[in-house]
Order: structure tokens, then sequence, then C-alpha cells
């Protein structure tokens, strides 16, 4: 049996040698909740949640997080798009939006996995996005006849914009009671993408992301929505950096106008958001 172990260890060595050799080495083994932010990144990360922490009215109390989003619903997220435009959409440019949103999204999820796994005791390797339903003032904007999306029609805000169903809505029904949209729980929304005619710049938050019409269907090809970006950050709690600038830091996504992509600060404040976050699932 001894000689058999010895055999045994001594081919595991060699195959680890030969793995090495060949830049495939077996990824190490890490504690799930590990926090090793790069060292040139320590500092800045702690000053946001510093002012995260003193700014923030109800920092641990708010529940509607896109992370409380997420778990709620075991992993996934809910769309309903908002047209507030009388600008028609055919079937194809409904499905364009559709993948172009999908996959912006996937950006922020990605940050959240790492080596095949989720980070910090992330529960998801992957968030699949569903667009459930399209809001409109005339249904005949909407150049399709499927059902592959439910629509709403004549439901407007105080402000007159369309809007998809509020018994439908999680902001709406923070409780998770579902009971009166038509769909029930599958068919409900978490957020809302707001595609208003005319409007520049962006906002965003727990209900979603507003952004001009004209631009989000001029960039669904473009490899970085960033506007959306910017926004899907804030629904993640995420902050504006209008009037300070962390050390070190001077061009990143939540930074208004000072990058187009995902930056790997972005990335780690995304996380640190979580860590802290994460206690009220029990993880």
């Amino acid at each position: 049996m001894r000689r058999h172990l010895a055999r045994l260890f001594t081919v595991l060595a060699a195959l680890a040698a030969l793995l090495h050799a060949t830049g495939t080495a077996a990824p190490r083994a890490e504690a799930a909740n590990e926090w090793n932010p790069p060292a040139n990144l320590v500092q800045p990360i702690n000053e946001v949640w510093n002012h995260v922490s003193t700014t923030y009215p109800d920092l641990y109390g708010f529940r509607n997080y896109g992370w409380d989003q997420i778990m709620a619903n075991k992993g996934s997220i809910n769309y309903c798009v908002r047209w507030e435009s009388d600008a028609p959409v055919s079937a194809a440019l409904r499905d364009r939006i559709h993948t172009a949103l999908k996959r912006q999204f996937a950006l922020w999820m990605a940050a959240q996995t790492e080596n095949g796994r989720g980070y910090n005791n992330w529960p998801y390797t992957t968030v699949p996005v569903n667009i459930v339903g399209w809001a409109v003032k005339n249904r005949s904007t909407l150049q399709w006849t499927d059902n592959s999306v439910d629509i709403y029609t004549n439901i407007l805000d105080g402000g007159g914009a369309p809007q998809c169903a509020p018994d439908c809505g999680r902001f709406f029904h923070q409780d998770g009671n579902y009971s009166k949209c038509p769909g029930g729980t599958a068919r409900h929304y978490d957020q809302s993408l707001w595609l208003t005619k005319g409007f520049q710049g962006g906002a965003g938050g727990d209900w979603g992301q507003r952004l001009g019409q004209e631009y989000f269907t001029s960039a669904l090809d473009q490899q970085n929505i960033h506007i959306y970006l910017h926004e899907v950050g804030h629904t993640f709690g995420l902050d504006d950096f209008y009037d300070w600038t962390p050390t070190g830091q001077c061009c990143f996504l939540m930074k208004a106008g000072s990058a187009a992509q995902i930056t790997e600060f972005d990335k780690w404040m995304f996380r640190d958001f979580w860590r802290h976050l994460k206690g009220r699932y029990g993880l």
C-alpha cells in the first residue's frame, strides 16, 4: 500500500509540474469570502465606502437594490421596456433592444465572478435577464403581433409617460406580492428600461434606468452603452462622484464623463457594496 501511495504522489507531482510548465496550473484554492483588491485600490475603495456610509440616509435599511432583486428571484432579473416615443418598433428592433440589454447587464454581473465561481460568496455565475413587457401609448407603435411579451397601453405615470402595470412591478410591490399581476410572479418586472425621445443624459435607481430613445437605439451594437452601464451602477447602489474623487483615481465609469466602460475601480466598488450587504442574505 505504501509503495502504491508513493507512486501516486510521484505521478501527481509530475502532473503538477507539467501543468505549471504549460501555463495551465490548477486554480489556487481560495476562501469564498476572501477580500483581496489590488493594493493601489484599497485606500480609494475604503474612502468610497466611508463616503457612502455617511451620506446614504438608509444604507442598510433600504431593501430594493439590484442585489435584493436578484436574490429575491433566485438569480435572475425581469425587465419591462417603457417606450416613451412615437418612433415605430419592428419585431427586429425589439429583439435587438432585448439582446443589447442582456449583453450590457451581463457586463456588471461579470464583475461578480472569478475563476468560474461567484466572488465573495456571490451565489450565481450568470444572471439571466428576461424582458417580460413593453409599455406604449399607442399599440400601433409596436409593429409585431406575437405574444412574446406583455404589452401595456394607456397606463400613464403622473407625467404622462407610458408605464408598465404597477401591479406587476417590484418597485410598487417590494413584498413580492404579485397576486394582482395578470401573469403572476413569473411576469412581474424588477426594473424598467425607460427610453424617452429627446431625453439627454440618464437617470437610474432601484426602479431601473432612463435614457434617450435615440441614444440607446443608435448604440445597440456598441460593446459598451456607457450611459446605461453608469445608470445600472446606481441600481446596485453605487454613487455619483460630482464633487470629489477617490485618492489616485481619475477616470472610471461612475464618475460621469471620465470613462466609457466598467473599469477595475468600478468592479471593486461594485464588489465592495456586495461585501457589505451580503450579510443580509446569510452569506
